[in-house]
């Protein structure tokens, strides 16, 4: 994983696609990943995934068929997995110690939607500001049609 800055680019398409998705989930965290750029830190699309946590309302766990296939098209030539995104349905778009226990660390972007449905972009990292692990990001969310959602096969 790259971790080339402080700076993450996503269409604000891909934003509200996002903060629909954890709207609908309701009491449920929501998840998926985020496919793009290493390099740039450029999301271009977003993959949803069933969170198959036990405790769905607690934690999140993306589906392994989408990790997978998600891997499988990276290799064929598509974007890369650069990170992920789940929502915290009764609090704040800011990382738990839970999900601090369950970061990797090695640069992966977390994007947290919180109840209020605002979106904030952090960077898992082994020494982070926050609980030890994380790093604020900022976001530049822009209306490019380049950045729009879609299948990430067509990218």
């Amino acid at each position: 994983m790259a971790n080339v800055g402080n700076m993450l680019s996503i269409s604000t398409a891909l934003l509200d696609a996002i903060r629909d998705e954890a709207h609908a989930a309701g009491a449920s965290e929501c998840c998926g990943l985020l496919l793009g750029d290493p390099a740039s830190d450029a999301v271009i699309a977003v993959l949803p995934a069933a969170n198959v946590a036990p405790e769905p309302e607690h934690r999140f766990e993306i589906d392994p068929s989408v990790l997978l296939r998600a891997h499988r098209a990276a290799r064929a030539g598509g974007p890369a997995i650069i990170g992920h995104y789940h929502s915290h349905p009764g609090g704040e778009a800011v990382p738990s110690t839970i999900d601090a226990a369950m970061a990797e660390g090695r640069g992966e972007i977390w994007l947290i939607v919180g109840a209020d449905g605002t979106i904030r972009a952090w960077r898992a990292g082994a020494s982070g500001q926050l609980h030890g692990r994380f790093d604020p990001l900022e976001m530049t969310a822009s209306p490019h049609p380049a950045l729009a959602p879609g299948s990430p096969e067509r990218h």
